[in-house]
């Protein structure tokens, strides 16, 4: 099936970086030895392989920012398990201004009372980004670099209300040979009072000032992470594209209170007696995330066009089949980040397997095949009235039965008798 998805390439406002898609497919045919004759040859496996923003990665899962891309030692392991990019945990300017608690996390699980035996289906963090040292983190970029020059390393960034200071943290992360930036416009959590993160993703004015420095400095492809705590997420997703940004990636987690203790009266996570609300992530926030990705793809499809924007989804991935669900809308990219922390970074391994057994089931061969393919399907309520009020109308002239005598068949004569019968 040819792609329906999104045609994605680089923006005019970053022309200089190559914007041409290729798509290949694994071509290891073996050669029969002289003398030996060939019976039978297995087909090649899927290509997961991805071209992103001029990216190459070797599958689309990407680690998502937060505590699986935290330092040195874990964003290794990540690049050695095979993930397909990593997207480090969130880094600004002064991290002696950022402050974390434990506990941090509060877990939602199914079952009665939420059973200390139920599946976790949610979970709830009110982790702050990065507390080490910009410099610190900066070493270790140019190190993971270093190391692994092929792999695909991407700095999350998010500064306060300042045109010197994104373009300083912008230069700074760039140095080490980075090579993307996420923006992180989303976190619903921490310092609003600074104008950060979902403070400037909710408030597009905001949004186009701040891309408008952060696009006329970065030299590498800059993605803008949205927030769903917004009425319309396509509002800040389109300002971001309009202004430069390359790629837009959605969604981060949800503003929520995961409970509350019913024995203490206290809210979960309880820190010395207190809580706040923090980002809700998980299985339980995948349909969620469903909705808010086919809602930007559907825009960036009708507004953008074959330009070569990209998409990265977040939201509930655990399964290869989660991970499809939002190809099919129009992602390139899958990230995962609560998933990790759940189940580890060994988690890819069994991401690709079921991802490749989907593509077999339906003979794709590469993730172009069906990147957007169930896009089309989604319409409006008005719409879907019509569509079947014709469907009714149709079914019912085709129980009216035959037109004329000339119309028996012999074939079809039980068929055509009962067609005609009223009870």
């Amino acid at each position: 099936m040819a792609s329906l998805g999104l045609a994605h390439q680089i923006s005019s406002t970053a022309a200089e970086f190559p914007a041409a898609r290729r798509r290949w497919r694994n071509s290891l045919v073996s050669k029969p030895r002289v003398g030996f004759r060939v019976l039978a040859q297995a087909s090649p496996d899927p290509d997961l392989s991805v071209m992103v923003n001029g990216l190459k990665m070797p599958n689309p899962f990407v680690i998502g920012s937060g505590p699986p891309g935290t330092n040195y030692t874990v964003m290794k392991r990540a690049f050695d398990e095979g993930w397909g990019a990593v997207i480090a945990k969130t880094v600004s300017l002064d991290a002696a201004k950022v402050i974390n608690v434990t506990p941090r996390y509060a877990r939602l699980k199914a079952g009665e009372n939420g059973s200390a035996k139920g599946q976790v289906i949610g979970w709830e963090n009110i982790e702050l980004i990065s507390d080490r040292p910009l410099e610190t983190m900066l070493k270790e970029f140019k190190q993971l670099k270093e190391e692994y020059p092929d792999r695909i390393l991407i700095a999350s960034i998010m500064e306060e209300y300042s045109k010197a200071a994104w373009e300083e943290v912008i230069d700074r992360v760039e140095q080490t040979g980075i090579d993307a930036i996420e923006i992180n416009f989303s976190c619903p959590h921490g310092m609003p009072e600074r104008k950060m993160g979902a403070a400037v993703g909710q408030d597009c004015g905001l949004l186009e000032e701040v891309c408008g420095w952060i696009n006329a400095k970065a030299t590498v492809p800059v993605w803008a992470k949205m927030t769903p705590n917004i009425t319309d997420i396509t509002e800040p997703a389109r300002v971001s594209l309009q202004n430069g940004c390359e790629g837009v990636s959605a969604i981060n987690t949800i503003m929520s209170v995961m409970g509350i203790n019913l024995d203490t009266l206290r809210p979960e996570p309880c820190v010395e007696g207190y809580s706040t609300p923090g980002g809700y992530s998980a299985k339980a926030v995948h349909p969620i995330a469903l909705a808010k990705v086919m809602s930007i793809a559907k825009m960036m499809k009708q507004e953008f066009g074959d330009r070569d924007y990209s998409l990265s989804a977040i939201g509930g991935v655990e399964t290869g089949g989660d991970a499809a669900e939002f190809i099919l809308l129009g992602a390139n990219t899958v990230q995962v980040c609560t998933g990790v922390m759940m189940h580890g970074y060994g988690l890819v391994k069994k991401l690709c397997s079921e991802l490749q057994d989907f593509m077999r089931k339906h003979n794709f061969a590469t993730i172009d095949d069906f990147r957007g393919a169930s896009l089309t399907y989604f319409t409006t309520h008005t719409d879907l009235v019509k569509r079947q009020q014709e469907a009714i109308a149709k079914r019912k002239a085709i129980k009216k039965g035959l037109a004329s005598d000339k119309d028996w068949t012999g074939d079809g004569f039980v068929k055509e008798t009962e067609s005609m019968v009223s009870n």
